[in-house]
C-alpha cells in the first residue's frame, strides 16, 4: 500500500473519525482472524458503537461523508439488517440537523413479517422514483449487498445513488483482483465511497502518539505492509 497521500491534507472530520474509532474501540490493532479466514493486523467492528453520544457522532460522520461524496439528491437511507439499521437511523437524524434535509430511513428484515406492520421492510416504504443511499459499516465480501439488492429492486422503480461504508479496507474482494467496493461498483453500477480508507488510518496514526499511545509503530506498520502485499489492491 502506498501511504503517501497525494490528494492534499486529510479533511479534519476524517482525522477526528479515525480517533473516534480508536476511542470507541471500533478499530483495533493486533492479530485477528476475519470471517473470510484472513489473518489481519487490524479489525473494525461497528457493533462497538453502543452509547447515545457515540451513535450521534457516528451519524454525523456518515452524513458529512455522504454529503461530500453523493450530494443531497436522495430520498432514503437504506441500512441492511442488522448493523445497518442503527446506522441508517442515526445518519437520517444527523442529516436533518446538519443539512436541514428530511431523508427517510429504511431497512430490511431477515424474515418477512406477516402480521401488524407486515412485509420485508422496516421503517419507510420505498416508492417508485425514490433515490436511495445504501449505508454499511464495512464491506469485505459484498454478501450483504448481494442479499439486499434484489429486495430493493423488488420494490419498484428505485434508483440506488451510492453505497457509503465507514472504512475501506483497501483489499481484494472475492474476485481476487479489485477491492470489494470496486467489485460492487462493477457488478451493480452504482458508486461506492467510504468515510475513510485504511491508507488514511495509517497516514494519521503511524508513529504519532494519540492520548499517550502509538497505535501504529514500526512493527505494526510492517505487519500491515505484509498483509497488503498479500491482500492489498
Amino acid at each position: 500500500m502506498a501511504y503517501k497521500r497525494e490528494s492534499g491534507p486529510m479533511e479534519q472530520y476524517k482525522q477526528e473519525f479515525i480517533e473516534f474509532m480508536v476511542d470507541s474501540k471500533a478499530l483495533k490493532f493486533g492479530d485477528f482472524t476475519l470471517k473470510s479466514g484472513r489473518k489481519s493486523p487490524f479489525f473494525m467492528n461497528a457493533g462497538a458503537y453502543v452509547t447515545g453520544a457515540q451513535l450521534k457522532r457516528l451519524g454525523e460522520y456518515y452524513a458529512r461523508a455522504i454529503h461530500d461524496n453523493f450530494g443531497d439528491d436522495f430520498d432514503v437511507l437504506f441500512g441492511p439488517a442488522y448493523k445497518g439499521i442503527p446506522l441508517s437511523v442515526t445518519t437520517a437524524i444527523a442529516y436533518s440537523e446538519l443539512y436541514g434535509r428530511e431523508v427517510r430511513y429504511c431497512s430490511n428484515r431477515k424474515e418477512a413479517k406477516d402480521h401488524g406492520d407486515t412485509g420485508i421492510l422496516l421503517g419507510s416504504p420505498l416508492n417508485a422514483g425514490d433515490r436511495v443511499i445504501l449505508i454499511e459499516d464495512v464491506t469485505t465480501s459484498g454478501k450483504s449487498i448481494e442479499e439486499t439488492y434484489p429486495i430493493l429492486m423488488a420494490q419498484g422503480e428505485v434508483e440506488i445513488r451510492g453505497l457509503m461504508v465507514s472504512l475501506n479496507r483497501m483489499e481484494k474482494g472475492p474476485g481476487g483482483k479489485e477491492s470489494a467496493l470496486d467489485e460492487i461498483r462493477g457488478t451493480y453500477g452504482f458508486e461506492t465511497a467510504s468515510i475513510i480508507t485504511m491508507e488514511d488510518v495509517v497516514a494519521h496514526l503511524y508513529n504519532r502518539p494519540y492520548k499517550g499511545e502509538v497505535y501504529i509503530n514500526d512493527q505494526r506498520k510492517a505487519s500491515i505492509d505484509e498483509y497488503y502485499k498479500i491482500y492489498g489492491v
